[in-house]
């Protein structure tokens, strides 16, 4: 059995590489912004299943550049969708939190009305909506702050900055669950093996670590696991505009996800530890 991932160099695609039966595929030889190509890819492997753990992810770039990100976040994964269903194998993509105008304090549910604020939510969201038109097996899922060990995320940002500065401003207003790349691939691996077994689990999902928390929060527990002394001021959205909208609230009910596939909501900060611990390795 072999399973497709499209995408090669990403937090989640690299995480996914780890696995024996999945063969990743990078733009040399299925570039997104060639949709056609990526369902050729999928003609010619005919794997088991297809993971899609590509995507534009430049969010403010994403305003001044909305008709590339439609192509690669939307037109896309519905080519492999459209592809996938006439082979009659499940795909899996990664889709975010950003597809909901990010109002209340209640955690999003899968079915709730979509209201994006920001070009990419938008494009990720015309992905959604292909990926369900084309009638395959498939599962979407949902995903929110990723961070790893790997590419740039605000792990690794936070790091940086901190060991230079005594003092940083971080945003306090915007509530969500932080998601290790690593326990998203280990998610989409396994719902595209029960997708196999069970086409039936066809749907949209919820993942995200747990528990909730501001990013401002969230930079103070990265201060403290890796030691760095820090100071973390909060400070509102308003104080600090970005070319893209965020939605304050990105928490979301992860429970449909733990009802179909068995699959619970991840301690971050235990996936933080391990986060930390990889990047140590990698400097000895």
């Amino acid at each position: 059995m072999t399973i497709l991932v499209f995408g090669k160099n990403g937090q989640v695609a690299t995480e996914l590489a780890m696995q024996a039966d999945v063969v990743c595929v990078g733009r040399d030889q299925a570039d997104l912004t060639n949709p056609d190509a990526c369902a050729a890819k999928i003609a010619e492997l005919r794997p088991a299943a297809v993971i899609n753990a590509a995507a534009y992810t430049a969010v403010d770039k994403a305003e001044s550049e909305e008709d590339m990100a439609n192509v690669i976040n939307g037109d896309a994964p519905g080519a492999m969708a459209k592809a996938c269903a006439r082979l009659d194998i499940p795909l899996v993509h990664i889709s975010t939190d950003y597809v909901f105008e990010g109002g209340g304090t209640d955690p999003w549910q899968p079915a709730d009305a979509n209201g994006p604020l920001s070009a990419y939510g938008r494009s990720k969201l015309k992905g959604e909506e292909a990926i369900r038109a084309a009638n395959g097996p498939h599962a979407i899922l949902r995903t929110s702050w990723v961070v790893s060990a790997h590419g740039a995320n605000f792990v690794k940002t936070m790091l940086r900055l901190g060991a230079d500065r005594d003092r940083l401003t971080i945003v306090a207003d915007q509530i969500g669950g932080p998601t290790p790349a690593r326990d998203i691939a280990r998610t989409c691996h396994q719902m595209a093996k029960d997708l196999i077994a069970d086409p039936s689990k066809t749907g949209t999902h919820h993942f995200s670590g747990a528990p909730d928390v501001s990013w401002a929060d969230f930079a103070r527990e990265i201060f403290a696991q890796s030691g760095i002394t820090c100071e973390v001021a909060d400070i509102p959205t308003s104080d600090y505009p970005t070319p893209a909208a965020r939605p304050l609230n990105s928490r979301m009910d992860c429970s449909a996800l733990e009802t179909a596939f068995g699959i619970s909501r991840p301690d971050w900060r235990s996936g933080l530890t391990d986060i930390l611990s990889d990047l140590k390795a990698a400097q000895t």
